[in-house]
């Protein structure tokens, strides 16, 4: 069984609720209907409407012969939704299955059709209530921190942290003429002041530790070091209840203390990778500081452990973020400070920073960022920093980096899923078939048992062609002989089927089967009996 019919038997065991919707369809389905659906499913945070499988639990598949050209249906469903629906057909044994893949919302919006915004009410369709209408346009509410401090005042603020500030913002824009305005006219330009007063958004990047204490007591970050999971107090711990300008190349000395080598040998050159790469800490520090809710009591924590560390921020995902869509969705919950850092080159504006955290551990061979214990009311990142595989860093070396720099951070992600014999994430087809086109990644069988793996010229690079010829499997023939050894060794009693599956545990039962229908066809065996009684034969010649 292959990788999709089993994801599909897994959605099939699902409860039908908001992100799932099964309809038989076996013939043909409204397309109206179909509209009115994804419209749904995407105003209640995505989903999949699954065509050929009945809404009855146990649900079965009954096929479907509906929307046979998916690429015209998924052109009507842009255009009436100005939303992305990607479609794919799953060939399951009991037939053709239809999925449509329904992404959330964007932030803020609500989806309509003709004019109305639906939602589901038990099987049918129902207008969306007001008070889910408003929830939803609420959420793209007031900046906290572009909010006036009415107490604050500009000695409040460390001119130092804003020199530093104004320093950054020169490298970055090139515009000399920032050296001569005074520190609150840099401020007013940048809208970290305003005529009114100053803002939340200053006195977490400039203020002073008697102002954030007593203004913004929650504005801290806390640095431990502990050098393992045992209970007690930290070997190592930092406060930093003050501006972020002037503490930020502090918190990353006190990780570089203990930010150790990981030497790896290739022929004559030895390699040192850090534990800890530093453009991705920094990347996630900036991210906790600007996206984390000000609104609540709890602090930022940075903890490194010898082998990984953990950035946790109050607040958990802002709405409509989840780690599935972290990577291409985008929701500053705090612009000001998010507008900050971009003004002086420490973030991109337009991005969380997310892809290059993503694209460091995967070039350094370490696992990807992990989000597990991220709940409601948290983000919790942790970067792991071990490195698994070096011969993966030589093939990423081998690539080159001119070549590599081509690579979009979803190329990137398929490498490392395919490297990992893991299943590459659903809307990835077009990067994984380009991969394939330029020789990186190749691709075993079709159809239904379609497998990937790295290309021969990787294992060969590496070592390890013995390892390759495993991956890629045994030819056609070869398996065959396998099967009819099997069938012989055991003609006294006949083979099963699930005996055949076990003999090439690689490859699809559809697979196993069409390579003995085809010794069949040559004579070669026999079938006795019918359904779980079914043994195959030996023909003796």
């Amino acid at each position: 069984m292959n990788e999709r019919v089993q994801q599909l038997e897994q959605w099939m065991r699902a409860k039908e609720n908001e992100h799932f919707e099964f309809k038989e369809a076996k013939n043909r389905y409204d397309f109206q209907k179909l509209v009115k659906y994804c419209v749904a499913l995407a105003n209640e945070g995505g989903g999949k409407m699954i065509l050929g499988v009945t809404d009855k639990v146990p649900r079965k598949v009954v096929g479907t012969k509906a929307f046979q050209n998916l690429e015209r249906t998924k052109a009507g469903l842009i255009e009436r939704m100005s939303l992305r629906i990607d479609a794919e057909e799953i060939m399951h044994p009991q037939g053709r299955v239809v999925v449509f893949h329904v992404p959330s919302r964007p932030i803020g919006m609500a989806i309509h059709y003709e004019g109305r915004y639906f939602m589901r009410a038990g099987e049918d369709l129902a207008p969306m209530l007001p008070d889910m209408l408003k929830r939803i346009f609420d959420e793209t509410g007031p900046d906290y921190t572009a909010e006036i401090c009415s107490k604050a005042a500009l000695n409040d603020l460390d001119l130092d942290a804003v020199e530093d500030f104004r320093n950054r913002w020169i490298r970055k824009s090139k515009n000399e003429n920032l050296r001569r305005l005074s520190s609150e006219q840099l401020l007013l330009d940048a809208e970290l002041l305003t005529r009114e007063g100053i803002t939340y958004a200053a006195l977490i990047l400039f203020g002073t530790k008697e102002a954030l204490g007593r203004y913004l007591a929650q504005a801290e970050v806390i640095f431990e070091y502990r050098s393992s999971d045992a209970t007690g107090p930290a070997q190592d711990r930092q406060e930093f209840r003050q501006g972020f300008f002037s503490f930020y190349e502090e918190l990353w000395s006190l990780i570089e203390l203990r930010n150790d080598k990981q030497h790896f040998r290739d022929g004559l050159f030895v390699w040192d990778i850090p534990t800890f790469n530093e453009e991705a800490v920094r990347e996630a520090i900036l991210n906790a500081v600007s996206h984390r809710d000000y609104r609540m009591a709890g602090s930022v924590f940075v903890r490194q452990y010898p082998r990984r560390m953990e950035i946790v921020s109050p607040g958990g995902f802002p709405p409509g973020i989840t780690p599935e869509n972290i990577l291409w969705e985008q929701s500053p919950r705090n612009r000001r400070i998010a507008e900050a850092f971009a003004r002086c080159g420490l973030v991109e504006r337009s991005g969380q920073g997310m892809n290059m955290i993503y694209e460091a551990c995967i070039r350094e061979s370490k696992p990807r960022p992990d989000f597990t214990h991220t709940d409601p009311y948290h983000v919790w990142l942790t970067l792991h920093g071990e490195v698994q595989h070096p011969e993966f860093l030589r093939f990423l070396e081998k690539l080159g980096e001119e070549r590599l720099e081509s690579f979009t951070t979803q190329d990137l992600l398929v490498v490392d899923h395919v490297f990992r014999n893991e299943p590459v994430p659903e809307g990835f087809k077009g990067n994984l078939l380009r991969l394939v086109e330029r020789g990186i990644i190749e691709q075993i069988s079709r159809g239904r048992g379609t497998r990937y793996v790295l290309s021969r010229r990787f294992y060969k690079f590496i070592g390890k062609k013995g390892v390759y010829t495993r991956k890629r499997g045994l030819d056609r023939e070869t398996n065959k002989a396998l099967i009819l050894k099997h069938i012989r060794d055991n003609a006294a009693g006949g083979a099963p089927l699930r005996d055949l599956i076990q003999v090439l545990p690689a490859l699809s039962r559809f697979q196993v089967q069409r390579l003995v229908q085809e010794l069949r066809d040559e004579g070669l065996v026999k079938l006795v009996g019918a359904t779980k009684g079914a043994r195959w034969f030996p023909v003796e010649k």
